[in-house]
C-alpha cells in the first residue's frame, strides 16, 4: 500500500513596529524570529483544528507634528515622543491629539500632550486618554524630559444640566481627560455656561480644562485657574488651529473677544486686545486661547 507524504509547515511571527512622532526618528529593533518548533494545534473531538481566537487590532494613529509657526517645536516634539514610547511600552497605542504650553521659558518648558489611548483587554479593545504635563529642559544637546504628570480628573458623578449640554455638544470638542472633568463636576458653572455660549458661534476645540495642567502658573507661585475648575483653554477654532499662520487672525481675535463677553475676567492668547488685567499675551500662549473665570 503507497505510503502518504506528510508535509510540515513552519508559521513565522512578524514583528510589528511602532514609531512614534520625533524630528529625530529613532528606530527600534525588531523581534527576533522565534526558531522553536512549531506546537501542533490541538483538535476537536471530530478530529478538525480549534479555532485560536484573534487578538482585536487596535486602531491606526497618526503621527503627531509641531505646526511651522511653533516657536518651540522640538521641545514639544520630545515630550511628544516620550508620552508615545511610555504608552507602547504599556502595550497601547496613543493618538496624540495635540501638545500645546503649559508653560515657555528660556531654558524649561511645560508641555501639556493631549491625547487619546486604546488598550486590549481581554477580547475587546478599550478606549481612554489622558493630559500629560511634561517637564523639559534645555541641555546642550537639546531638551530633556525632567518629569511627566498625568491628568487625573476624578470619579464621575451625578451630572448637571450645563454639563450634560456641554458633553452633549456637536460643538464643543473635549479630549478625554477634559471629558473626565466635566463629569466629575469639578468644573464651575461659569466654565459650562461660556462653552456653551461660544458654542452658539464657534466651534470649539477645548485641549485642557482643569486636570493635567501645572498647579501655578508656570515660572511663578501663583495659583493658576485651571485646577480649581475655572478655566479653559481652546487650541482650534471653527477647525482652525490659534498656532497656524493659515488662521486669519480675526477668527481668533474674535474669538477672544467674545470669551470676554461671556465672563471670562482673564484672555489670554497669541494677540493682545487691550490694557488692564483682562487682556494679556505671551510666548506660552501662542498657541492656544485661555479663558479664566472668577467663579
Amino acid at each position: 500500500m503507497p505510503r502518504t507524504d506528510r508535509r510540515e509547515f513552519l508559521l513565522l511571527g512578524a514583528g510589528l513596529l511602532l514609531a512614534g512622532c520625533t524630528s529625530s526618528p529613532e528606530p527600534r529593533p525588531s523581534p527576533r524570529h522565534s526558531s522553536s518548533p512549531s506546537v501542533p494545534r490541538p483538535s476537536t473531538p471530530g478530529g478538525g483544528p480549534t479555532a485560536t481566537p484573534s487578538a482585536p487590532p487596535l486602531p491606526p494613529v497618526s503621527p503627531w507634528r509641531p505646526d511651522p509657526a511653533d516657536l518651540s517645536p522640538r521641545a514639544k516634539a520630545t515630550a511628544v515622543r516620550a508620552i508615545e514610547r511610555r504608552d507602547a511600552d504599556r502595550g497601547s497605542v496613543v493618538q496624540v491629539l495635540e501638545a500645546q504650553y503649559g508653560g515657555l521659558l528660556a531654558d524649561t518648558v511645560s508641555v501639556l500632550v493631549v491625547t487619546r489611548s486604546w488598550h486590549r483587554r481581554g477580547r475587546a479593545v478599550v478606549s481612554g486618554g489622558a493630559t500629560y504635563d511634561v517637564r523639559l529642559s534645555r541641555t546642550t544637546a537639546g531638551w530633556r524630559v525632567t518629569a511627566v504628570h498625568p491628568s487625573h480628573p476624578g470619579a464621575p458623578h451625578r451630572s448637571t444640566d450645563e454639563e450634560r449640554r456641554v458633553l452633549g455638544s456637536g460643538r464643543i470638542d473635549l479630549p478625554p481627560a477634559a471629558r473626565a472633568d466635566v463629569r466629575s463636576g469639578r468644573v464651575h458653572v461659569s466654565v459650562l455656561t461660556a462653552l456653551l455660549r461660544l458654542s452658539e458661534r464657534y466651534r470649539v476645540g477645548v485641549s485642557v480644562v482643569r486636570s493635567g495642567h501645572p498647579l501655578h502658573v508656570f515660572g511663578t507661585d501663583r495659583l493658576s485657574d485651571h485646577p480649581q475648575g475655572r478655566a479653559f483653554d481652546t487650541f482650534r477654532v471653527d477647525g482652525h488651529l490659534v498656532v497656524s499662520r493659515d488662521t486669519p487672525r480675526r477668527l481668533v481675535t474674535g474669538y477672544m473677544e467674545a470669551a470676554a463677553a461671556a465672563g471670562s475676567y482673564n484672555v489670554g492668547g497669541p494677540y493682545l486686545l487691550g490694557q488692564g488685567p483682562q487682556w494679556f499675551s505671551d510666548a506660552t500662549h501662542h498657541d492656544h486661547v485661555h479663558a479664566g473665570f472668577t467663579g
